[in-house]
């Protein structure tokens, strides 16, 4: 089973695989296969095994009053509906239980505890988030800075002098986190609105990624100056005539290639 590929579509996903991603026994291996889980019978299975059954019905009941449930706001419902209950239980080990659970969709929601928590300060969110934004799985890595992305725009200048410590990181999970936690527009998520105007502001994680040698990395660095070049155009080339002259090299140029790729639409 750790083998598999995974299908290309939701109804060819053997029965007894998705059984198994809907109790909580395997990981998912591609996106079919993540957004054919079903939360509602996962989380029923979380609880009951962990005999906390009385969470069930408050945060099936959130659920279904969200407008739009998609794979996203069924796993942020969940993921703050837990954080929510287990202050009122005062039950902290629920969340240490989902951290390390082996279902990504529960460390999904493990992400959400952390993120979305108005008791820690930004310091022991963004340390706190680490394990999740290195997880082995991509949703993990995904929603882990999608969760936590909030509390970055809050608190915008402390997020980016710690996250410019972590492009210095070994792992590229890590210093990719750093970029694409901190793009001006993102994928699925609220603009930060500070970054859009003053896009330079960033530059403190951006600069140390230029040449990165991973190209997971490079994306995110292309992808974050693509963001900026749709309000602020004219800086966005100056900095990619900058980074050329300085770092003439082929990672550079591969993210300069992308950042600039809606200003040569135009």
């Amino acid at each position: 089973m750790k083998e598999r590929k995974g299908a290309r579509s939701i109804k060819d996903i053997p029965k007894d695989i998705l059984n198994s991603l809907n109790r909580g026994e395997l990981e998912t291996v591609n996106l079919t296969e993540w957004l054919a889980v079903d939360q509602k019978i996962l989380l029923e299975h979380l609880l009951t095994e962990n005999n906390r059954k009385e969470y069930y019905s408050p945060l099936v009941e959130t659920i279904n009053r969200l407008k739009k449930q998609t794979v996203n706001t069924v796993n942020e419902a969940i993921g703050t509906g837990i954080l929510e209950l287990s202050a009122k239980y005062n039950d902290q080990e629920i969340k240490s239980l989902m951290l390390k659970h082996p279902a990504d969709l529960v460390r999904c929601w493990s992400a959400y505890t952390i993120g979305r928590n108005d008791h820690l300060t930004i310091e022991e969110i963004v340390e706190q988030i680490k394990e999740l934004a290195a997880d082995k799985h991509f949703g993990v890595r995904e929603i882990s800075w999608m969760a936590v992305r909030p509390a970055i725009a809050k608190d915008l200048s402390k997020s980016l002098l710690i996250l410019t410590n972590w492009t210095k990181s070994t792992d590229d999970t890590i210093r990719r986190f750093a970029s694409e936690s901190t793009r001006p527009r993102g994928v699925w998520c609220s603009h930060i609105e500070a970054l859009k105007q003053n896009p330079e502001l960033g530059l403190t994680i951006l600069e140390p990624l230029r040449s990165d040698p991973s190209k997971y990395v490079r994306d995110s660095v292309g992808n974050w100056l693509n963001d900026a070049s749709k309000s602020q155009p004219l800086l966005v080339k100056n900095i990619c005539e900058r980074w050329i002259s300085e770092s003439p090299v082929k990672e550079t140029e591969y993210i300069v290639k992308r950042a600039l790729r809606t200003i040569e639409k135009k």
